[in-house]
């Protein structure tokens, strides 16, 4: 955090030390915009597995590469895949090759950057509001997605 203090202070910061936690999943189409994502309590094989059927459920229609990194929950040996999604693994220490890491870089920077919350419940809800307005806007995803030449490439763009 920063703040400005005379010279002779030392600045007082409040400061939440509970550790608490909530996860949040997200895919995201650079090229289109589209953006899905789902919150959840935990972050393990099951929940990935959850996540995935949803978002196969809502793109039944499309055939989808899902990037990852090699997080335990991605590699499973207990992912159920659905027919429609194929996974690409990252190799390690790569997330500027994931497109959803700008989300993320977006998200903290906008919306949690220098602010505490009295509860959990109120960083879902700011989560939930900065996920909606990414959901909402697709056009704001691009944007995101201008920088990253590697998926420029592929598609022509």
């Amino acid at each position: 955090m920063y703040c400005w203090v005379k010279k002779d202070m030392v600045p007082s910061v409040a400061r939440q030390m509970v550790r608490e936690y909530i996860y949040a999943y997200s895919a995201l189409a650079p090229q289109t915009g589209d953006c899905f994502s789902m919150i959840a309590p935990l972050c393990n094989t099951e929940a990935m597995n959850c996540f995935l059927q949803q978002l196969s459920a809502q793109y039944s229609k499309y055939r989808m590469v899902l990037i990852l990194d090699k997080a335990g929950w991605h590699i499973s040996r207990n992912i159920h895949l659905p027919e429609n999604l194929v996974l690409m693994h990252l190799p390690p220490y790569s997330p500027e090759l994931n497109p959803v890491e700008l989300l993320w870089r977006e998200i903290r920077r906008k919306y949690f950057h220098n602010k505490i919350f009295n509860s959990l419940d109120e960083v879902e809800n700011n989560l939930v509001i900065a996920l909606a307005d990414y959901h909402k806007k697709p056009n704001n995803v691009k944007q995101l997605a201008n920088g990253y030449s590697y998926f420029n490439k592929i598609d022509g763009g």
